[in-house]
This record gives structure tokens, C-alpha cells and sequence, in this order.
């Protein structure tokens, strides 16, 4: 079956779908994403590097992982599904953190990422058994530190996850304590129950 990406415009409104293997080239047009920011009890961030076989940002760390929700699914449902794709785990509890995130990303060959990508977060101390296809590593990291790195562009990472981290960061210094944001204020396209 071909995985299918919702195409939005710029109000998040859904307008059609297309082939997720062919909206990622030099003319991505804009569609609808999400980011997850997976903590354990103790704070800590699970921090992935992508796959070299990926093709937008191979090798790059990011956050714990991201994907595109099927037309008809929710966001929690498709984080959900990505966390077990990407990294073998369970289903936890996930949280809305940014609700409308966009952003436009492009890589030195051309190929650009063009999305508007609500963030979830959640907490699970459930140890990842990564997808070799999907996840070249990860490691577990105190919030604030991967924060003050990435923040202070000693950490490269993706660009999602570093404008990403700069509005979690306004958020508060703990993570657990981050309060939820409204589902009322996704964008159309991600406003499945």
C-alpha cells in the first residue's frame, strides 16, 4: 500500500493527498506533520539520529521521532504508530506541546521539507528497540542540556527540532510539568478525534 500525506494549505486546511514518496523533493508542497518529544521520569529526552537511507536529513539527530498522519488519522494515533514503526515502543500517553507548527526546511541538493507539524510530547520509560531503516541511534538526555546546546548551536541538529526546542523552551525548564495545549487550536486538517 502507498503512504499517503495530507496536503494542506497555508490555514491548515486539508485540500487533498498525495504519495508521502513523492512530496519530498526540490517543490514539497505543503502538508501536514507532526514532531514527538518522547521524556522518561527522570527528564530525559529521547534523542534519535535518523537513518543515512532517509532522504531528507539523513544521519542528522533529532527529536524522538516524526511522521505524517494517514488521511482519517489522528495525530495521537499516528505518533503512536511511528513510535512503534521507528522505535519499537508502546503506546504512551502523548500531549499537545505547539499545536501549529510550520516550518520550511531545505537540504544543500535542493529537496525541502514544507509542513505544518503540530508537536506532541509524552512520558515512557519503555527502552527503544530501534528500526534499523528508521534509526541509526539514540540516547537519552537531560532536557535542559540538549536545550542549552541546541539553543546555543553547539548541538546540530534538524532544523524542525531546533526551532522546535526554541518554542518548548518558553514553555518552562521541566518538561513534565509543561502544560497541554488545546486540540481547538490545531490547524483543520489535525482536528481528528
Amino acid at each position: 500500500m502507498v503512504e499517503q500525506v495530507v496536503l494542506v494549505n497555508e490555514d491548515g486546511v486539508a485540500i487533498g493527498t498525495a504519495a508521502k514518496a513523492h512530496v519530498h523533493d526540490t517543490a514539497t508542497p505543503l502538508h501536514l506533520a507532526f514532531s514527538c518529544y518522547l521524556f522518561n521520569r527522570a527528564g530525559e529526552l529521547l534523542v534519535t539520529q535518523r537513518a543515512e537511507s532517509k532522504p531528507t536529513w539523513p544521519g542528522v539527530w533529532t527529536n524522538s521521532c516524526c511522521g505524517h498522519p494517514a488521511p482519517g488519522e489522528s495525530l495521537t494515533d499516528a505518533a503512536e504508530r511511528r513510535l512503534q514503526d521507528e522505535l519499537g515502543l508502546p503506546a504512551a500517553p502523548l500531549r499537545l506541546a505547539l499545536p501549529r507548527f510550520r516550518y520550511l526546511a531545505e537540504m544543500d541538493n535542493g529537496v525541502r521539507e514544507n509542513e505544518i507539524c503540530p508537536v506532541l510530547w509524552g512520558v515512557s520509560d519503555a527502552e527503544p528497540e530501534p528500526h534499523a531503516e528508521e534509526i541509526e541511534a539514540f540516547r537519552w538526555e537531560p532536557w535542559d542540556a540538549f536545550a542549552q546546546r541546541v539553543l546555543s548551536g553547539a548541538e546540530a541538529v534538524s532544523p524542525w527540532c531546533r526551532e522546535q526546542v526554541e518554542q518548548l523552551s518558553a514553555l518552562g525548564p521541566d518538561p513534565l510539568r509543561w502544560s497541554s495545549a488545546s486540540a481547538d487550536a490545531l490547524p483543520p486538517a489535525a482536528r481528528l478525534t
